[in-house]
């Protein structure tokens, strides 16, 4: 499922127009982007939780020719699934 399909399977659930679910959709994505900017983590009972980690700087290789590279640290989102999205998926 893409972003459009979503947005037309909301918009169908909240009876509401396509550009209103889009609109809701997008208002909600930009608060966790931002939250998530600023360090804050982003949970919602049983679905799960939004986060920045912090990945250290590593030692690579280069696949192709397999010299070695620095890769810089950064900050990378993570999403950690809660518990009823879990039994959702596996059927329970």
């Amino acid at each position: 499922m893409n972003k459009g399909e979503f947005v037309e399977a909301l918009a169908d659930r909240l009876d509401v127009s396509r550009a209103q679910a889009d609109r809701s959709l997008s208002a909600v994505l930009d608060i966790i982007a931002e939250r998530m900017a600023a360090g804050e983590k982003v949970s919602f009972t049983g679905f799960g939780s939004f986060e920045v980690s912090e990945r250290a700087a590593r030692t690579g290789r280069n696949p192709q020719t397999g010299a070695t590279i620095e890769i810089a640290a950064a900050r990378v989102p993570k999403f950690s699934a809660g518990a009823s999205l879990k039994n959702a998926v596996n059927g329970k």
